[in-house]
């Protein structure tokens, strides 16, 4: 099970889109509102919200979406069950929420709105609100018996095992030939089919690397850890002739233009650079009191 979430400012038509008749849309979840409209819904938010009127993105937006085979058979109860659940485990169930079921893909899935002020006035802290959504989720459907994101993704790899091994064999010729850029990895990668597409976030930082092949798009990772950019960075510094890494390079080129690495991606490469760095003192009793 997947849980998203973020807030919001625009609660009257973010619950307008979740009342959408054309999804097949149905009330699954009411907390501590009455109101039949998504104005008189989200009136009933901006009477709590008045008393903090400094957050402007005052509402909370989720998304939790079982498995499709968990999903397609799931009843009302069922999915209110989910939310309230899931609603908890966020610490809001003491807060206004609607919560809707969209029915109109294979793909059931549950839009919920969750007033962010509460009753006593008191702004809910967003942060990391995105990667506790899904913490939440998988809680959930630990709980219920759902299938796991983790237990999901392990399936899909499994199922293209040979595909990524191919990937993995085709990164390994291009890192023979010594590539001494990243642009010039991209390129050798491109030669051979494989789409390396760098993942950039809106504050110009590189997250990562995903493959694409055959129709196929995946996280570097998920082909081989050994592909991960933590690892590959410092491969491609090597290669430059430059002396070996002690730190993580603070930018880098890549696709002609500059960007600074995410602290996520910081972090592991020191954590890879430290790795390294023990092996050679084992390596060489360097430090070893031999």
């Amino acid at each position: 099970m997947i849980g998203k979430g973020h807030a919001i400012s625009r609660t009257r038509a973010s619950i307008s889109y979740g009342w959408n008749q054309e999804k097949e849309a149905e009330i699954v979840l009411r907390e501590h509102v009455a109101g039949d409209t998504p104005s008189e819904i989200a009136e009933e938010f901006r009477i709590i919200q008045s008393q903090n009127e400094r957050c402007t993105n005052n509402t909370l937006s989720f998304i939790v979406s079982p498995n499709i085979e968990d999903g397609k058979d799931l009843s009302k109860m069922d999915l209110e069950e989910v939310a309230k659940k899931f609603l908890k485990e966020m610490n809001l169930q003491d807060h206004q929420s609607i919560g809707f079921v969209h029915r109109d893909k294979a793909h059931t899935h549950i839009h919920i709105y969750t007033n962010r002020i509460g009753f006593d006035g008191k702004t809910y802290n967003d942060r990391f609100i995105g990667k506790r959504s899904q913490i939440a989720a998988d809680n959930v459907a630990r709980e219920l018996g759902f299938k796991r994101v983790r237990e999901v993704q392990q399936e899909k790899l499994q199922e293209l095992k040979g595909l990524r091994q191919e990937i993995k064999n085709i990164h390994d010729r291009v890192l023979q030939s010594r590539p001494k850029s990243l642009d010039e990895y991209i390129s050798k990668m491109k030669g051979q089919k494989v789409e390396v597409i760098p993942s950039i976030n809106k504050a110009n930082q590189l997250q990562g690397f995903r493959m694409e092949y055959k129709g196929v798009n995946l996280k570097a990772s998920e082909v081989h850890r050994s592909m991960s950019g933590n690892r590959l960075i410092p491969v491609i510094s090597h290669n430059q002739g430059f002396k070996k890494l002690t730190q993580a390079p603070k930018e880098l080129q890549i696709l002609n233009k500059t960007v600074q690495l995410s602290g996520n991606l910081s972090t592991k490469i020191t954590k890879e650079l430290l790795k390294g760095a023990v092996k050679i003192i084992r390596d060489t009793g360097i430090g070893m009191g031999y």
